[in-house]
């Protein structure tokens, strides 16, 4: 047995496809706010130390008696108090004389690499571990007239990064906070947006519910959003075509009812005639034979009309297409044909088979069996049934240019009058002033099974030859009689 699948909720399917998204976007904005948050960090405390490599280069005085560059660091009292206002900050600094010579400051800065050499007055940059901790450092070389670029003193400034991350994480905080508190009031409010926003769709539910069961009337497009108004013109469409089917199916049970009536009426009126000569003292032998007849007739009558009616609702039931296999359409006309040699016999007709041989090289077609067979049978009931005696009746199968398969009805009866050609294949529909006593089913069911075949179905004259001897032996001449053409699509050949 097959799982069904469990229901879902349009607001919980809506929620998820929105909140999972923003959800994974405030993810992204906090990783892009913490590094927005370090640069913004980063900025101030560099520029002060830049601030103070360029005041601590300001105090480097450097002296050249005799040719020989010796520099000395020089601390004046204000610079002397500023620098001890940023020691009590873990500011470290370091400063290199001409020849590489410790000045001053702290002995653990290593020194820059020679590929981190700038030009003189520049202050760079670089991330480095003092005594085990990080550290950033700014550092500049001195410019001095008179000495090479490379006998330049060199000043360090160095200070630990803990402070540019507690100051990033301040500032990542003081963004991300107000997003924690805004962002469920905003998934709150969009929960409410979207329960309001389905109202409509509620309602709409409400009405349908109150509906009586005999009620398909379409429902207003107007009340509905626009959104779910296409739904509702899709729903509008099925009740209509479900309104025109139960009328259709109405109508079909009254004309049943009605026609059912007369054989039923019949054998009821000659069941009490022979009761009635039976119980009589001189009853007739012969009123009661005559009386028996009837309700044969009657009962046979009935019978036909049962299955009529049973064959009509096959035809309609739509699940048969579901079961459509190759066939042989000229081996089944052969064996549906068998069935009625002996009414053809017994009326005098010349009923004939032309065209393919059964399991011939006629292409095959897709069809339900048994629902072919019951469109054949039909045709050849009618056919016999308004040919009089004498007449002829051809089955044909033949194929036409191996992409259909046509299957034709001919007779050599009155004829179907070009004004009442499309009425009879309405249900309980007769021809007037036909003699033939039926259900006016017969033509219905072969439409309804044409249309579930997707086969096209022509009627028109048919215009049959006069054959010696036919016609003499009922007395009736020929009529213009009726041809119906069948137009099935042909399978491909096999191995094709």
């Amino acid at each position: 047995m097959t799982k069904q699948k469990p229901q879902r909720s349009l607001l919980a399917t809506i929620l998820e496809w929105i909140v999972g998204p923003l959800l994974l976007l405030w993810l992204m904005n906090v990783g892009v706010t913490w590094l927005a948050a370090q640069g913004i960090a980063n900025a101030p405390h560099d520029r002060s130390l830049a601030d103070m490599a360029r005041a601590l280069a300001r105090q480097v005085v450097v002296q050249n008696p005799q040719g020989l560059a010796t520099a000395r660091f020089e601390l004046q009292t204000r610079s002397l108090e500023e620098l001890r206002a940023t020691d009590t900050a873990d500011l470290s600094y370091r400063i290199v004389g001409p020849q590489g010579e410790h000045l001053s400051g702290e002995r653990a800065l290593h020194a820059p690499l020679d590929a981190e050499r700038a030009p003189a007055g520049e202050v760079r940059f670089r991330d480095d571990v003092m005594r085990g901790v990080s550290v950033r450092v700014a550092y500049l070389w001195v410019d001095v007239p008179g000495l090479p670029k490379e006998a330049s003193p060199l000043i360090e400034v160095a200070e630990p990064l803990d402070k540019r991350s507690v100051l990033a994480t301040e500032i990542l905080r003081g963004v991300v906070l107000p997003q924690l508190v805004f962002l469920p009031l905003g998934v709150l409010l969009l929960w409410l947006a979207l329960a309001r926003s389905i109202g409509p769709l509620t309602e709409l539910q409400q009405r349908i519910r109150r509906r009586d069961s005999t009620d398909l009337s379409p429902i207003d497009e107007h009340d509905v959003p626009e959104e779910v108004s296409s739904l509702v013109r899709a729903i509008n469409d099925l009740l209509t075509r479900l309104d025109q089917s139960v009328a259709t199916q109405k109508h079909f049970l009254a004309d049943a009812a009605h026609q059912l009536k007369t054989p039923l009426a019949g054998l009821r009126m000659q069941a009490e005639l022979a009761q009635r000569e039976m119980a009589g003292d001189h009853g007739d032998p012969q009123a009661v034979t005559r009386s028996l007849r009837h309700i044969v007739l009657s009962s046979q009558r009935a019978a036909h009309m049962v299955n009529q009616l049973l064959a009509m609702a096959r035809a309609d039931q739509k699940d048969n297409t579901l079961a459509l296999v190759p066939l042989d359409v000229a081996e089944l006309a052969v064996e549906v044909m068998q069935d009625f040699v002996p009414r053809a016999l017994e009326k005098h007709i010349d009923f004939g088979y032309e065209g393919a041989s059964p399991g011939g090289l006629t292409p095959r077609i897709k069809g339900h069996r048994l629902l072919l067979g019951e469109m054949l049978r039909n045709l050849i009931d009618n056919a016999l049934s308004c040919t009089p005696s004498g007449g002829t009746v051809t089955v044909r199968v033949s194929d036409e240019s191996a992409r259909h398969v046509l299957l034709q009805v001919e007779d050599s009866g009155p004829g179907i009058p070009l004004a009442e050609r499309e009425k009879v294949f309405r249900p309980f529909y007769r021809v007037l002033g036909t003699p033939v006593d039926g259900s006016g089913l017969g033509l219905a069911i072969v439409r309804e099974i044409a249309t579930q075949h997707h086969a096209e179905l022509l009627l028109e004259d048919a215009n049959l030859r006069h054959r010696d001897g036919l016609s003499d032996q009922g007395g009736a001449p020929f009529g213009p009689g009726v041809r119906f053409t069948l137009r099935f699509a042909a399978l491909p050949p096999t191995g094709a």
